[in-house]
């Protein structure tokens, strides 16, 4: 089990941060290598794409909210993914936390319990903590970048609130009809929830040899440590 620890800041009041880091449809595409694929109720399906060198392989998996707590600004997500080569699978149970900075500026805590197994599991402490905080500040860069460019463009940004009013209305009506079929025992069961399609440009992978230079150089400094002092002893014996 890792314990990763990441936090970046948002361009933002904390009540619009807020409103867009729960919009998991919104944000996905600011996230390297992910593309989120359907959506099912309140579970978000997608998949990661990651590449070493020649090799290249995705991982698929859902998310879903544990908790969240619009009023203290917390929220808990419970993510799964498979390895679609069969190398591996990892899942991690996400807090974020948001703390207002100014009046336009908002930091985000991450707290990551990471499990993965697998050829994945290969990777140290080192390696998935050098991962995560250069995938964090690059989904930051990302979504600032976003938010800048609706705020820069009045019509998207008017498209962008009344999706959101939309949406909120399709959840209340939903909870509504949730309870109206709680409350009355006779009435017939609700059906499963719909599967909605997501149609976006695939994603570019995330290249490990790019975000994990450092840690990996790390790790592999006793070992070449190693080879130069067994390569001068070979020499002096060849004397």
């Amino acid at each position: 089990m890792e314990k990763l620890l990441n936090e970046f800041t948002v361009n933002r009041s904390i009540a619009h941060a807020w409103s867009v880091l729960t919009d998991l449809e919104r944000i996905a595409p600011c996230m390297p290598g992910a593309q989120l694929q359907e959506v099912e109720g309140d579970i978000y399906r997608g998949q990661v794409k990651v590449k070493l060198g020649p090799i290249s392989t995705a991982f698929k998996g859902q998310a879903t909210f544990v908790e969240r707590d619009d009023a203290n600004h917390r929220a808990v997500l419970k993510g799964e993914g498979r390895d679609t080569g069969g190398k591996g699978n990892a899942d991690a149970l996400i807090t974020a936390q948001l703390q207002e900075v100014s009046a336009h500026v908002t930091k985000c805590v991450v707290s990551t319990d990471l499990h993965v197994s697998g050829k994945v599991a290969q990777f140290g402490r080192g390696v998935m903590g050098d991962v995560s905080a250069k995938l964090m500040t690059q989904f930051a860069n990302n979504l600032n970048t976003m938010l800048d460019a609706e705020q820069d463009d009045p019509a998207e940004a008017e498209a962008i609130v009344a999706e959101a009013v939309a949406h909120a209305e399709e959840v209340k009506a939903h909870v509504a009809d949730v309870a109206e079929h709680t409350a009355t025992p006779a009435a017939e069961p609700a059906g499963a929830p719909t599967v909605r399609t997501i149609q976006g440009p695939a994603a570019e992978p995330i290249v490990l040899s790019d975000v994990a230079a450092t840690a990996m150089l790390k790790r592999l400094l006793p070992a070449l440590g190693g080879l130069v002092l067994l390569l001068l002893a070979l020499r002096r014996l060849r004397k």
